[in-house]
């Protein structure tokens, strides 16, 4: 098959290196020039764990190539995945489809034949149906069907998750255009992965959902935790608990400092949205996405008393900066919120990340950047882990006591024991422990 990506971002580039090395011939489209000039030398604009290889193997193999040029990359394709970014559009929290919308535009002048247009792009419902619109205004004669194929990848484990999904979701009532995409997914089929059909509103639809329960699942944990702390109950039992039920399932019921990244914050916003418009109230959505914005910054304060309830003049060392492990994203990551309510407070930051620092000097501002885990804790007068890195899971305790000036732990992912840390001579303090 002939596959076209047009973006080729996260998901753009993952699942067009991915369907290369299924056999298709696949072309990444993309307007910035200088990320293509960057694919083209071999250089990945975003870190995600072997995906530099990917691509590097199947460019070499003549399955993968990469252009700016719409048109020449959309001619002939079978299948053309929508792939560019939905941000939150400033001002209202609806997503922002301009991009989908202008790259439906070119797409229609640009096809030849009978040819599949797929949302890949996580968009509200109803979005397919103005994309065909728009198709079949900018090209009358243009044979084309629009389905819905949302993606579900985890940033960290993507190439993972694309070949080995638990499920594939496709929406669209057209005969042609189903087939085709049975086809394009028949390595996976092979698999025995599942290819759930459905409507095209139904598939828009259960991306939203799903994101938007997964995010219930981390929140509901999390403020179990906070009634953990109170009562004296350990959050993690709690959670091996009820995540031994196979009806609630363990994943996602990690206690923390809130969700994070491209997905979760923007897409249960804007599934509340759609529903304003359509007059459905999702109220337990709501109540999340209130609380996970609360949530942030109380991790910060929880910092800030575990120091002795004033930071002001002193030296915090924060291990950890994006918003989970296995990635450069920084996008709404707790730690923003985390360190800059420890920056109002009068706190000096020292942090590292293994990946995240170059983003991370987009978003945040007075931090000092360190070269590894155990430089940023040198003087420093606590020590905080915001993101669970493996690197940071077996950090040599006695070291770290001996560079603190203060021996303070405070462990926002439950990596470490308590007493274990209490034994090494620390003052300990975890979420819901």
């Amino acid at each position: 098959m002939k596959v076209t990506m047009i973006g080729s971002g996260y998901v753009g580039l993952v699942s067009g290196a991915c369907f290369a090395d299924f056999g298709h011939d696949v072309v990444c489209v993309d307007k910035d020039a200088t990320k293509i000039d960057a694919l083209r030398a071999g250089r990945i604009p975003i870190f995600e764990p072997g995906l530099d290889q990917l691509v590097a193997s199947n460019v070499a193999a003549g399955r993968l190539s990469f252009t700016t040029d719409v048109t020449a990359g959309v001619a002939g394709a079978d299948a053309v995945f929508i792939a560019v970014g939905t941000p939150s559009r400033r001002g209202d929290g609806h997503a922002d489809l301009s991009y989908v919308y202008a790259a439906a535009a070119e797409i229609a002048q640009a096809i030849t034949g009978f040819t599949v247009i797929v949302d890949k792009s996580t968009v509200p419902v109803g979005t397919g149906d103005e994309v065909e619109r728009i198709m079949r205004e900018a090209n009358p004669h243009a044979e084309f069907a629009v389905v819905s194929n949302p993606e579900f990848l985890r940033e960290g484990a993507a190439i993972d998750d694309f070949k080995r999904p638990d499920r594939i979701v496709i929406g669209g009532d057209d005969p042609r255009a189903m087939e085709v995409m049975r086809q394009v997914y028949r390595p996976l089929y092979l698999n025995r992965s599942p290819i759930v059909e459905m409507s095209r509103r139904g598939a828009e639809l259960t991306k939203y959902a799903a994101n938007a329960f997964l995010a219930v699942k981390i929140t509901f944990i999390n403020e179990i935790a906070d009634l953990c702390e109170k009562v004296g109950a350990d959050v993690q039992e709690v959670a091996r608990g009820i995540g031994l039920d196979n009806r609630i399932g363990a994943k996602f019921l990690h206690a923390g400092p809130g969700y994070g990244g491209s997905c979760f914050p923007k897409d249960t916003l804007a599934l509340l949205k759609t529903s304003q418009d359509y007059d459905a109230p999702q109220r337990i959505v709501e109540a999340v996405v209130a609380v996970n914005d609360t949530r942030k910054r109380a991790m910060g304060r929880k910092v800030i008393a575990a120091m002795g309830g004033d930071v002001r003049g002193k030296t915090v060392a924060v291990l950890g900066l994006t918003f989970k492990p296995n990635t450069d994203d920084m996008r709404d990551s707790p730690a923003i919120a985390v360190i800059q309510t420890l920056q109002d407070a009068g706190a000096t930051i020292r942090a590292y990340d293994p990946e995240g620092v170059e983003q991370a000097k987009r978003v945040l501002s007075d931090v000092e950047y360190c070269g590894n885990a155990y430089q940023t804790m040198e003087g420093s007068d606590a020590l905080v882990i915001v993101t669970e890195w493996d690197a940071f899971r077996a950090l040599d305790l006695e070291r770290v006591k001996s560079l603190l000036a203060r021996p303070i732990l405070v462990d926002l992912r439950n990596i470490y024991p308590r007493d274990m840390v209490e034994a090494a001579g620390f003052t300990y303090t975890g979420v819901g422990r």
